[in-house]
């Protein structure tokens, strides 16, 4: 059996602190989760990445860990002979884990299914499930109207020959209207099974909105970049603009300027507080292609002198 560095496996350092541990996890567990990772030999990543954590973060599994060391297998085997002599039948490790879900090193140290806790049998030793974390990507148009979704999930059931048997099954989920990026739906009791009567820990999928074409997310409010011409903006005007909830009339001020922020009250995200769409205008100049265009740029400059730099002092 082969020496597992578990921190390595996290890429954490020996005195990672409890919160980084946990950071790591879920950064890693998004990385590799058979679901939704591209990864080469991601379910054996996932598999050695649930293995370190189960060890590094319990603070008592952690410090026999640490004490352990390179040198497991003599200090392993000396601590099994007292045992033997003093406790036949009985081990220390406060785990008693379903067959097959760790590594042969996690089994030899910790202990495995099939023994008994000290003071108790391990048919009657229950422990709650993992939660699973993941991300599922959604359209922005989707997050305002909500939608339902069908995923595929890789989940242990069973065991056989010591090992337990990872099979798929399909789950819909229901995303309501006005979710917002990074915002979490929790599916309770859809994590990974517990141990012996444990419930089954919980899923969190993590919303991750598409980049869109037109707009630009902020929380629940939407922004909109809006090209118009300079007789629109000098004059002011009445002009089709999309929302989310399709065209609206927005009127333009007289002598809007470039960069001006026009507000949409309640054509954002729904919530119990609705966002807003902010429009943000852009004056966008016809272009020269002829000699007449030209003269007609040359006679505005004569008939309408202005100097935007005077403010500049040049």
């Amino acid at each position: 059996m082969q020496y597992k560095d578990y921190y390595t496996i996290m890429g954490l350092k020996r005195d990672a602190k409890p919160e980084e541990v946990k950071q790591a996890y879920r950064k890693l567990a998004r990385k590799y989760h058979p679901d939704v990772s591209k990864e080469k030999d991601a379910e054996e990543h996932f598999k050695e990445l649930n293995e370190a954590y189960e060890v590094l973060k319990d603070p008592e599994k952690r410090k026999q860990y640490d004490q352990l060391g390179e040198n497991w297998r003599a200090k392993q085997a000396f601590k099994s002979a007292q045992n033997g002599q003093d406790n036949a039948g009985f081990y220390t490790s406060d785990f008693a884990g379903q067959a097959g879900d760790f590594s042969d090193f996690f089994e030899h140290v910790f202990g495995g299914g099939g023994r008994f806790r000290r003071g108790a049998q391990t048919k009657g030793f229950s422990q709650r499930g993992e939660d699973v974390h993941s991300k599922i990507l959604i359209t922005l148009e989707e997050a305002y109207a909500g939608t339902a979704r069908t995923i595929q999930l890789t989940v242990p059931q069973g065991a056989a020959h010591g090992k337990a048997q990872m099979i798929k099954r399909e789950l819909k989920v229901k995303i309501p209207a006005g979710v917002s990026q990074g915002q979490q739906i929790r599916l309770s009791g859809q994590g990974s099974p517990g141990a012996g009567k444990g419930e089954a820990g919980d899923l969190y999928l993590e919303i991750d909105l598409q980049t869109h074409p037109l707009f630009h997310v902020d929380k629940a409010d939407i922004y909109l970049t809006l090209p118009i011409t300079p007789w629109e903006a000098a004059l002011g005007a009445s002009v089709p603009v999309p929302t989310l909830g399709g065209k609206v009339d927005l009127k333009i001020p007289a002598g809007a300027q470039s960069s001006q922020k026009l507000r949409l009250k309640g054509r954002g995200l729904p919530a119990k507080n609705p966002g807003d769409q902010y429009v943000i205008l852009q004056i966008v100049l016809p272009p020269v292609n002829t000699a007449e265009q030209r003269e007609f740029y040359q006679q505005m400059a004569k008939q309408m002198p202005f100097n935007p730099r005077e403010k500049l002092g040049v």
